[in-house]
This record gives structure tokens, sequence and C-alpha cells, in this order.
């Protein structure tokens, strides 16, 4: 095979091997056939919602491994096609198979990514929070322009926005703001969203246009299945209620109905400020589950990958990307080395390069913190 066939089919052999590391290949297959099993049992749906998760975890699994065959098949289709075609120096022959490499080289990376939404929440609605740093003014500026990034993003992407509660900065944009986000894979394209977020800029708030730098925190978790059980005890939680208005251009009502539920054990604070005093208990209930459903999920993962020296840990301290806007335009991811030169589309929600190879990367281990020119 020529060397540089040899090397695409190389790159694509690489590939499928950490998408089979990544859904743990012989642990699905033997789930995948207890779900088949399980799927014929004719009192299945005496449960329907045991039979509704089944049915989810069961579609998830196979989806991801027919993926995984249909591109191993198609590499050795490939690849045996070339050697024949070089066999019998057939140049015709031997083009359209190489054509089909390249082919298949190029369209991994969208394949890749749909294979790796195959997590146990992935697929579900998701939430995100955006908090400002220190930094007054500045950072809560630069909390609304991400929280506005995502909502653009969301909305670009064919998914539904909710704004859940927002609570204003003191002159400009906002201190904190939850969102829901409801679509399919939510979870899973938002999930890598998580951590600190720099931006570099001349500010307009500062008369003397000099340089500020401004720290925003975003966290992201999934809306769980009502058939996931959650257990929160009275004793464990204070609700709280307290008048609430939007800021940054963002509406929401002004009410003496926002509430705030605080969880003692964990320390989980959640809020909604919708019309209805109700409805926000129900929402911030909502909100609390999915958040300790996330910290179990987070355990597991911590559990499952606690050999590995080169796990990251999203904290506070933690950047996972730059915006600069002065003295150059550049959006870097500091996990990934994925960048752009277009600070503006960035904002304006064009990330889907950025979540696509943070997915790529979570799966490969690596942890590679890329240096970040100022």
């Amino acid at each position: 095979m020529r060397a540089e066939m040899q090397t695409l089919a190389d790159e694509i052999t690489q590939a499928i091997s950490l998408l089979r590391r990544h859904l743990d290949w012989e642990k699905a297959n033997k789930r995948l056939v207890e779900l088949n099993d399980a799927a014929e049992d004719p009192n299945l749906w005496n449960d329907a919602g045991k039979a509704q998760a089944l049915m989810k975890e069961r579609q998830q699994l196979e989806s991801g491994i027919t993926s995984i065959n249909t591109l191993e098949g198609e590499l050795g289709d490939a690849s045996d096609l070339i050697e024949l075609a070089e066999i019998e120096e057939d140049e015709a022959v031997l083009e359209e198979a190489e054509d089909s490499l390249r082919k298949l080289h190029a369209d991994l990376g969208k394949r890749q990514v749909q294979t790796l939404l195959s997590g146990e929440a992935d697929s579900n609605d998701a939430y995100f929070e955006v908090h400002s740093g220190a930094g007054g003014t500045e950072s809560n500026d630069w909390a609304n322009m991400l929280l506005r990034m995502y909502i653009r993003w969301a909305e670009r992407n064919g998914y539904k926005v909710e704004v859940q509660a927002t609570s204003a900065g003191d002159e400009a944009g906002i201190k904190a703001a939850t969102v829901l986000v409801k679509g399919p894979n939510a979870y899973g394209w938002l999930k890598t969203e998580s951590g600190v977020h720099r931006l570099v800029r001349i500010s307009p708030y500062d008369s003397n246009a000099r340089r500020h730098t401004s720290f925003s925190s975003v966290w992201v978790y999934p809306v769980i299945d009502d058939n996931i059980e959650i257990e929160i005890q009275d004793k464990d939680i204070r609700v709280d209620t307290y008048r609430s208005s939007g800021a940054g251009g963002q509406h929401v009502n002004t009410t003496d109905s926002a509430v705030r539920i605080t969880h003692a054990p964990t320390g989980i604070v959640v809020t909604s400020s919708e019309k209805s005093q109700h409805q926000n208990r129900a929402n911030a209930m909502k909100a609390l589950r999915a958040r300790l459903y996330d910290m179990e999920l987070k355990k597991r993962e911590e559990a499952s990958q606690s050999a590995h020296d080169n796990k990251t840990e999203i904290g506070w301290g933690h950047q996972i990307r730059s915006y600069v806007l002065q003295p150059y335009q550049l959006v870097k991811d500091l996990r990934t080395g994925v960048e752009s030169t277009n600070p503006s589309a960035v904002l304006d929600g064009d990330l889907n390069a950025f979540m696509e190879s943070a997915l790529a990367h979570q799966v490969s281990g690596e942890d590679k913190q890329i240096e970040d020119v100022e």
C-alpha cells in the first residue's frame, strides 16, 4: 500500500481503537446481549418506566457498536481492494479504492463524534450555569457574553432554551444564570464546556481604555429521567423565597416568588425565578436532582479512571478556553489546542469545532494543557 494510504489507514485504525476503548467494547457487547434478551420478555412493559430506560440504553449501545463495526468493515474493504488493485496493477480500481479510503478518513470525524455521544446521560436535556468571577462589572459583563454565546449555539443547533434564573450584576451583566437546554444529545454536546473561561479585551467600562482580563465559569449537568431515583430528604434542604429581576437584556419577570433551594449535605444551591412560586419550587427540585445525579456520574468516572494519572479535574482554577480580543483576535482551547481567529463568530455561538475536538480529546485520555500565549 502506498505510504500516503498507509498513513490514512493507520490513523483510521487508531481512531477506531479509541472508540472501542471509550465504549468498553467487550462489556458493551455483553450488555447488548442482555438487553436484547430482556427486550424479548413479554412482561417487560408491565413497568413502562423501566422498559423505556432499557430500550433507551439498548438503542444507545446498538448505535455505538454498529457505528464501530461499520467503520471497521469499510476500512477493511478499502484496504483489501487497494492491495488487490496493486497486485493486478489496475490503476482505475486503485484510484477508486484510494478515494474510498480518503472519503472514510474525511467522514471519520463526524462519525466519531456521533459514537462519542454514547455516555449514560449524553442523550438527555441539559442545564448549564454561568457564574462571574472576581472583578465586578468586567466579569459580570463577560458572564453575560458567555450566556448569550451558549444560547446562540443552542438556537443555531435547533435546541429549545429556557432561562430559568438570573442574578443581575450591580452595574451591568449578570452574576449568575441557570439555563435549561432541551433537545437530543444536549448534555452530550455541552458537557465538555464545564470549566473556567478567560476573556482579554480593552474594557468598555475603563475610561483609560486599558486591557482587562476577566474570568467566568460554566457548569453543565444533565436533566435526569423521572424513573431515576435520587433520594432527597426534607431535613437536608432549606427553601428560601426572594425577589428576582433580570438584567443584561435577559427578560425575567420581577416577582417575590423566586425560589432558592440549598442542599446541606453537599452545599449545592439551585434557583428558579419564573412567575409561579409552585413552578419555581418544582424547577429547583428538578435541578437539584440533576446536580446530585451529575455528582454520582462524576464519582463513577473518577472510579473508572483512577488508574490513569492523566485525569483532568475541572475546578475554578482550571481554565479551558481563552478568548483574546486585544491586542490580537484569537480563541484558543487550552485542552485541545483548537483555535479560531474569529472571536465574533465564536461568541455568536460557533462552538461545534471546539466541542467536537473536546469530545475526542476526552476519549483519547490525553491531558496536555496547551500553552496559552497572551
